[in-house]
C-alpha cells in the first residue's frame, strides 16, 4: 500500500471515533500504542526472530484474542504496565490512557485495520510517510493546538537542502516536536549518499541524531516517528535519540555539527504561584546561564543563545525565529550584536504569513555558523531572501510547496556560499535576494535585522490585492500577533503591580 492509501484507511476510521468524542490527537496517540505492539510482535517472528521488548502477557496476541469488556480491561492494564517500563517502552507508554468509549470500536481498530497489515515488511519510507501524514492531519485540527509542534514539511525540506547535512555529521534539534527536522536530515543524507558503507549506515541510524522535547505526548509521537523511520533503538538497544526535558534548563555538554530547530512560539515563560489567603502572583521564568550573553525571559532569544552553545566550532545552525527577535531592544539587541560578532550570521529567510498551524506569528529562518574567538567580527555580509512581500499563502487554498522555495535554495548556493549573486539591484528593484554588510547592520537602531526593500504592490494598486480569503487570513494573523503582544504587555504590567 502507498503511504497515502494507508493514511486514508486509518484516517477514515477516525471519523467513526469522532462520534465517540475522541479527538484527532487522541486517535493518533491510541494508534501509536497499538502499532508499537503489533510491530513488536512482528519482530519476534521470522525472518527477524528478535526477543520481544514487551513483557509477557501484555503483548499483541493477548490483545487480539480478547473482546468486549475483557478487551477493555486488558488494554487498560497493558497501558499501565508498559508505562512503568524503562527505555523506549516507558517513553512511548508513559502516562498512557485508554481513550476509547466503545470496546467494539477498539476491537475493530485492532482486528480490521492494524492486524491486516504487516508493518515490519513495509519500507521505512512508506511507514514513516504514512505516520507523517497522520501527524500533519492532526496538526491541521487547529482546535487541538497540535499545530504548534508541527513545522510545514516543504519549509523543513528547503532548510535541510540549503544546509546539506553530510555523512558523519551530528544533527540536533533542541525543540524537536514530532521530529520533522531530524527525519528530513536523515533522508537527505540517505538520498544524496547512495553508497554508504554498512558502518556508516549504522552510525547514521544510531549515532547521528539527538532531539529534546518538553511535552510528553509530543515526545511519544516523535519516538514513534523515529522508530517507524528506523532511527535509533538499533542493534537491539532500547534507547532513542530523544530526551523528554526542558532543553533550556542547562547546557547538556554535547556539541553538534548541525542544529536545526523551530522553537515554540510564545515569548515569555512564567509560573503562577498561589500564596497565603489564595493570593495569586506570577513569577517570570528567567533563564540564567553562564554560557548565555543575556539573561531574559524571552524564550526565543534564549533558544538562539542555546543553539549557539550546542554548536561545535564551525558548526552550522538554522533557527526559525519570530520577527521580534530581529528588532527587539534590551536583551534582543545584546544577543544580535554578540551573534553578529562571534558567529557568521550569513543568511536570513523572511517567511510569509499563512504557513504555520499556530497562527499569529510572523517568522523568519536565521542561518549562522559558530566561529572561534576573534577580535574582529565574523559576520561580513548578511544575505536576506524576502519570501514575504507580495507573496500570499494559506494552509488550505494555497499551501506552501517546496517549489516555492526553489529560488531561495538556489540563491543560498550551498556548494559555493561565498560566490552568491544578488537578484536585487537598482536596475532590478523587484529582486528578492540582497546583502547587507556588518557595518550597515550594526549602524541600524538596536542593530535591527528587520529589513525590507521590496515595494508592497497591494499598498499602491488595489488591482493587486490578494484574493479575499487570503486577505482575511492575513488580517486574522496580524490581529492574532497584535493580541499576543498586548497579552504580554498586560502580563508584564500585572507582574509589576504584584511586585509593588
Amino acid at each position: 500500500m502507498t503511504p497515502a492509501a494507508i493514511v486514508s484507511k486509518l484516517w477514515n476510521y477516525c471519523h467513526v471515533l469522532r462520534d465517540d468524542g475522541m479527538s484527532y490527537g487522541d486517535y493518533v496517540e491510541q494508534l501509536t500504542y497499538l502499532l508499537f505492539l503489533k510491530m513488536a510482535d512482528e519482530r519476534t517472528r521470522p525472518p527477524w526472530n528478535q526477543p520481544s521488548a514487551v513483557p509477557a502477557g501484555f503483548d499483541w496476541p493477548n490483545l487480539l484474542k480478547r473482546d468486549g469488556d475483557e478487551l477493555f480491561d486488558h488494554y487498560r492494564h497493558t497501558l499501565e504496565e508498559l508505562g512503568k517500563q524503562k527505555g523506549l517502552l516507558g517513553l512511548i507508554f508513559n502516562k498512557s490512557q485508554n481513550k476509547f468509549q466503545d470496546p467494539a470500536k477498539l476491537r475493530r481498530l485492532i482486528v480490521d485495520l492494524i492486524q491486516n497489515e504487516n508493518w515490519s515488511v513495509m519500507s521505512a519510507d512508506v511507514k514513516g510517510d504514512a505516520y507523517e501524514g497522520l501527524l500533519e492531519k492532526n496538526a491541521q485540527d487547529t482546535k487541538s493546538g497540535a499545530g504548534q509542534y508541527f513545522t510545514p514539511r516543504p519549509l523543513i525540506q528547503a532548510i535541510v537542502d540549503a544546509v546539506a547535512p553530510r555523512p558523519g555529521e551530528t544533527v540536533c534539534d533542541p525543540a524537536c516536536g514530532t521530529g520533522g527536522f531530524l527525519l528530513a536530515a536523515h533522508d537527505y543524507v540517505v538520498h544524496h549518499n547512495p553508497n554508504l558503507t554498512k558502518a556508516e549506515k549504522v552510525a547514521l541510524k544510531d549515532g547521528t541524531f539527538k532531539g529534546w522535547e518538553l511535552v510528553q505526548s509530543t515526545a511519544r509521537l516523535c519516538a514513534m516517528n523515529f522508530m517507524l523511520h528506523g532511527i535509533g533503538a538499533g542493534n537491539g538497544s532500547d534507547k532513542l535519540p530523544l530526551a523528554v526535558t526542558d532543553s533550556l534548563a542547562a547546557d547538556p555538554g554535547d556539541r553538534f555539527d548541525l542544529v536545526l530547530t523551530n522553537p515554540p512560539f510564545g515569548k515569555k515563560s512564567s509560573t503562577t504561584i498561589i500564596g497565603e489567603g489564595g493570593k495569586v502572583t506570577r513569577e517570570t521564568d528567567t533563564v540564567e546561564r553562564d554560557d548565555f550573553w543575556a539573561t531574559t525571559s524571552n524564550k526565543q532569544l534564549n533558544f538562539v543563545q542555546h543553539v549557539k552553545t550546542l554548536l561545535k566550532q564551525n558548526g552550522r545552525a538554522a533557527v526559525v525565529v519570530p520577527d521580534n527577535v530581529l528588532f527587539e531592544g534590551g536583551a534582543g539587541e545584546t544577543v544580535r550584536r554578540k551573534l553578529l560578532h562571534e558567529c557568521d550570521v550569513h543568511t536570513l529567510l523572511r517567511l510569509p504569513t499563512g504557513l504555520f498551524y499556530a497562527q499569529g506569528v510572523k517568522a523568519n529562518v536565521l542561518f549562522f555558523d559558530k566561529k572561534p574567538a576573534s577580535e574582529t567580527p565574523w559576520t561580513k555580509k548578511l544575505w536576506i531572501y524576502d519570501l514575504r512581500t507580495n507573496l500570499h499563502f494559506t494552509l488550505k487554498t494555497n499551501p506552501l510547496k517546496r517549489s516555492d522555495l526553489d529560488e531561495f535554495v538556489a540563491c543560498y548556493n550551498t556548494t559555493s556560499r561565498h560566490n552568491r549573486k544578488p537578484t536585487w539591484s537598482e536596475e532590478t528593484p523587484d529582486g528578492h535576494w540582497r546583502a547587507y554588510t556588518f557595518d550597515e547592520l550594526t549602524a541600524r537602531d538596536k542593530a535591527s535585522l528587520d529589513l525590507f526593500w521590496l515595494r508592497d504592490e497591494s499598498l499602491e494598486d488595489s488591482d493587486n490585492l490578494p484574493e479575499p480569503g487570503i486577505l482575511a487570513a492575513e488580517i486574522v494573523e496580524d490581529l492574532e500577533a497584535a493580541l499576543e503582544q498586548f497579552r504580554e504587555i498586560a502580563e508584564d504590567l500585572g507582574e509589576e503591580e504584584v511586585a509593588t
